[in-house]
């Protein structure tokens, strides 16, 4: 899905700069709307991607597909004192951040656009790029493993004592996602691939319609 054509390396890298920066702004903002200045006190809360695109994640966009920015410090305590449900709303807010950006990169072809350029004309494939993108980014961070956003959402949801394994494995998540996402594929083993491709594609197809 993702072929490393002069289009897709330039798609990217603009998405690099704006869906990560957008991801990251809305965990800030969300934290910093429940009450933990803590992401304004760390210069967090702009919409300026040198403050937080990550050296290593970026690189990784740019090569495979997928990367990271650099995490947004909180306070939990600040956030569950407003809220119980304070941290797992400032998880969320990231990968509802790419889904809303994959929802307007989708208007235009909504509107027609891929009915009047050939599909395989450089603005459609920077569009699809710009939404394939960012919905792997969404769902990338929705897997319960952290330091992934969707661990402390699921930690949210489950019972406590789900909630609880699930805190006793998250020192170990980094080392899971390495080898999930750089072992495992060396023994030609895509666990990513097959759980997350199929749910890109069917976001891409609903949210483009009958133009993806």
């Amino acid at each position: 899905m993702f072929g490393l054509t002069p289009v897709i390396f330039i798609t990217r890298i603009i998405t690099l700069v704006i869906a990560l920066t957008f991801h990251e702004f809305s965990h800030a903002w969300v934290a910093d709307s429940l009450g933990d200045d803590t992401p304004r006190a760390n210069g967090r809360l702009t919409l300026n991607p040198l403050h937080h695109l990550d050296p290593i994640g970026s690189l990784l966009l740019l090569v495979a597909g997928f990367g990271w920015a650099k995490p947004v410090p909180i306070n939990a305590y600040l956030l569950q004192r407003r809220t119980p449900a304070g941290v797992m709303w400032v998880s969320l807010a990231g990968p509802a951040a790419n889904f809303l950006l994959a929802l307007v990169g989708a208007i235009p072809l909504r509107l027609g656009l891929a009915g009047v350029l050939p599909l395989s004309s450089v603005l459609y494939e920077f569009i699809a790029g710009f939404i394939q993108i960012n919905l792997l980014l969404m769902v990338f961070n929705l897997i319960p493993i952290a330091p992934l956003d969707g661990e402390k959402i699921a930690e949210y949801f489950l019972p406590p004592t789900w909630a609880s394994k699930l805190e006793n494995i998250a020192p170990y998540g980094p080392v899971i996602l390495m080898a999930v996402i750089f072992v495992l594929p060396l023994l030609r083993i895509d666990v990513l691939g097959a759980v997350m491709y199929p749910v890109i594609n069917s976001l891409f197809n609903l949210l483009a319609g009958a133009h993806g």
